[in-house]
């Protein structure tokens, strides 16, 4: 049983290791070529909103801690018809409504902004 042990503990914590290494490769990867990407402003649309709700708990002696965070999605639509999810903060978020439509400016996955057409308005 002990042998079994100095085999799993061992490959345990390589696997830990390697998914972590795997997280910190794939952010670097995206962060750099969302850095070689032009910064665009497109005419969109707002077609959708989702959010993603993680939670957590940490038990440390008697006491359990619990974290839950919240990521922000928002769906837009181009005037070919592609679309493209991008997270946003909580802000940007409560400020976008479902149809919606205006200028979105973006870097590869990057959200930069949305400015909204404010409609016609006759003089």
């Amino acid at each position: 049983m002990f042998e079994l042990m100095e085999t799993i503990v061992p490959l345990f914590f390589i696997l830990v290791i390697g998914i972590i290494l795997f997280q910190l490769f794939r952010g670097v990867s995206e962060w750099s070529h969302n850095n070689t990407q032009p910064v665009l402003t497109v005419e969109s649309r707002v077609v959708a909103k989702r959010n993603h709700v993680s939670r957590s708990s940490h038990h440390h002696s008697d006491h359990t801690n619990h974290h839950t965070s919240t990521t922000y999605y928002v769906t837009f639509e181009v005037e070919s018809g592609d679309r493209m999810e991008l997270k946003v903060s909580f802000k940007e978020y409560g400020l976008l409504a479902e149809g919606d439509q205006g200028k979105l400016t973006f870097q590869g996955t990057r959200y930069h902004g949305f400015d909204r057409h404010r409609g016609d308005v006759e003089e």
